[in-house]
């Protein structure tokens, strides 16, 4: 009963619901970089390098889910795009969860490599991290309305627009971040950087 007034009430206001949970998702990310929070555990570099391959992998999964579902809701497949989209939402809540544990336990690394490679490095990864935040809301949007509307419903919903640019944008952040990653931890190099606290 508590599940499908929840689900009722994500339904009738998804722009409110859209806006709760992008600042919460925020709040989480900008007071991990800027405010000295107790709550991550000191990591070691050998920690640190265990969850950045880790949120790499997430990251390769949740693009294999996204295109999955992309190529499903093309071939009329509802179920399955429903499916590998609800997925790779699971999956980026993990990353999350990965993430603000490395960067508030561990610090982070600092690209060690030549130019032109370092600036072209630098501008992938400021392309990846600007998707990563604009994509935030327009995920949220397009998952609330899948979940709480029926395909028939959907179709009177701009979920279909919303969803494309939020599959788009989210495969492109995803895979510049499987780019750099494999940049500074593969190809070229890094050195440890501890994570300064603003506040």
């Amino acid at each position: 009963m508590a599940t499908a007034d929840a689900r009722e009430r994500l339904r009738e206001r998804p722009i409110g619901a859209t806006i709760l949970l992008t600042i919460v998702g925020y709040v989480l990310v900008i007071g991990t970089f800027v405010a000295d929070v107790p709550i991550y555990p000191d990591l070691t570099n050998a920690q640190v390098n265990l969850f950045t391959h880790a949120i790499a992998v997430i990251n390769a999964v949740t693009t294999v889910l996204l295109v999955a579902g992309w190529y499903w809701i093309r071939a009329g497949d509802v179920d399955k795009h429903r499916a590998a989209m609800t997925g790779a939402f699971a999956t980026i809540l993990l990353f999350l969860v990965v993430y603000l544990i490395r960067v508030g336990g561990g610090g982070t690394k600092e690209f060690v490599g030549p130019s032109p490679e370092y600036e072209l490095y630098l501008v992938m990864l400021a392309v990846h991290i600007v998707l990563s935040i604009v994509a935030v809301p327009v995920v949220l949007y397009a998952l609330i309305l899948g979940l709480t509307h029926s395909p028939s419903e959907l179709r009177e919903t701009i979920h279909a627009r919303i969803g494309r640019i939020a599959a788009g944008s989210w495969i492109l952040s995803l895979v510049l971040g499987i780019v750099t990653y494999l940049m500074l931890n593969h190809i070229y190099g890094y050195e440890f950087a501890m994570l300064v606290p603003l506040l």
